[in-house]
């Protein structure tokens, strides 16, 4: 049936992300591949965030390779095809990916983020060990973490970067910016002015699986409502879920 809609790159784009949802990887690589014009960049980083979710790492090779001849520059292919080679495991191919990245002289951005106590913005970077409360906000950080395992969090350290002890992998996640940043606004709770309570942070990439984790089940352990905008999304975490039902 005809209704008279001239098709364009974005209702392939939106098709390619349904499919993608619902687990139809090789239906959204056939579209594609059916396309009448030249996919661009939006709809193989679709493909590849789907690709992620469900850890098809082939389809993610092609969708990557894709993103990089589109935009070159962009660290985005290079990352998320790392990361799914991370989480199965295969950290001679994500070497090889970083080695890449690195030979094209491609930079991933830092993970950042910001939050905002009393009209004044507090920057954080992985780690946090420039912040000036470093000491104490790593004591509030463990304890929660301490808190968040008795109620069933545990670390995705299939996405740690390296092949290196599980331990050290741990460490790596509980140290991303938007953990500190969450931290530090239960220090300044008091002071704390964010509308009914709620934290808000923003975070200048796409949250990872783990932090995704970790907000959802803060925020039914701490009863607060969290906001969290990343490059995807606003995701609203609230009693053990998230808004975007964890699709992003």
């Amino acid at each position: 049936m005809n209704h008279g809609v001239s098709l364009q790159l974005d209702h392939y784009a939106c098709m390619v992300d349904i499919l993608g949802r619902a687990g139809l990887l090789l239906e959204a690589g056939e579209l594609i591949s059916r396309m009448p014009m030249k996919p661009d960049s939006v709809v193989w980083s679709v493909l590849l965030s789907s690709c992620r979710k469900y850890g098809e790492s082939q389809l993610a090779k092609l969708a990557a390779d894709k993103l990089k001849e589109l935009e070159p520059g962009n660290s985005l292919g290079y990352v998320q095809i790392s990361n799914i080679y991370c989480s199965g495991g295969s950290y001679n191919e994500a070497g090889l990916i970083r080695d890449e990245m690195n030979g094209s002289r491609v930079r991933k951005e830092p993970g950042l983020s910001w939050i905002e106590i009393e009209n004044r913005v507090h920057e954080f970077a992985s780690g946090g060990r420039r912040h000036p409360q470093r000491e104490a906000i790593y004591a509030k950080l463990y304890s929660l973490i301490g808190k968040l395992k008795g109620v069933g969090y545990v670390p995705e350290t299939s996405l740690a970067l390296q092949d290196i002890e599980e331990e050290h992998k741990q460490e790596q996640l509980y140290l991303h910016s938007e953990k500190l940043a969450l931290v530090f606004a239960l220090m300044s709770e008091g002071s704390l002015r964010c509308g009914g309570g709620v934290i808000r942070i923003v975070k200048n990439i796409r949250i990872c699986v783990d932090c995704h984790n970790f907000m959802k089940l803060a925020s039914d352990l701490l009863q607060k409502e969290i906001v969290v905008r990343d490059s995807n999304r606003f995701h609203h975490f609230k009693n053990r879920a998230c808004s975007c039902n964890d699709y992003w």
